[in-house]
């Protein structure tokens, strides 16, 4: 599972290097191999390793390029979609019209998600967390079955 907020700063050519402690899983899980493409919820970048990408791929096909919703999805995701690959100091390089998209510069959160991680630039990914602790629902007033069921 991947977890955990990570503080990275990106090199000058776009390199960010993955945490020592996933490399190694990345090479075994998926020989090195992710995709990065863009939320189109929130001002972040998804990295997925390659088997979790494919499972997003395989839902995207089956949706309608002749349903404008549908169709805007598979354009924005598949669109930005863009290979990386761990080089051999644990780097990936991210493309321009992805880190533009993110708003990343110098100094990048890496957010671990379970299948994915999730890249933010470090005011945002603090601001986002700000946001979220504030509208985060006491448990008198959950808005859902799920949580609130769910304890910690």
């Amino acid at each position: 599972m991947l977890r955990g907020a990570h503080a990275i700063a990106l090199d000058g050519k776009g390199r960010l290097a993955i945490p020592t402690k996933f490399r190694d899983w990345l090479r075994e899980e998926c020989d090195g191999q992710l995709v990065c493409t863009i939320d189109i919820n929130h001002p972040c970048l998804l990295l997925y390793p390659l088997p979790e990408w494919e499972e997003i791929e395989r839902k995207l096909k089956a949706l309608s390029s002749m349903q404008p919703a549908e169709r805007r999805l598979q354009r924005l995701l598949l669109g930005y979609a863009s290979e990386c690959e761990l080089d051999g100091n644990g780097r990936v390089l991210l493309s321009a019209p992805l880190r533009q998209h993110a708003g990343l510069d110098k100094q990048v959160m890496l957010v671990g998600q379970l299948n994915k991680f999730e890249l933010w630039s470090e005011a945002r990914w603090l601001q986002q967390v700000a946001d979220d602790l504030s509208v985060l629902p006491d448990t008198d007033t959950l808005g859902s079955e799920r949580l609130r069921d769910f304890s910690l």
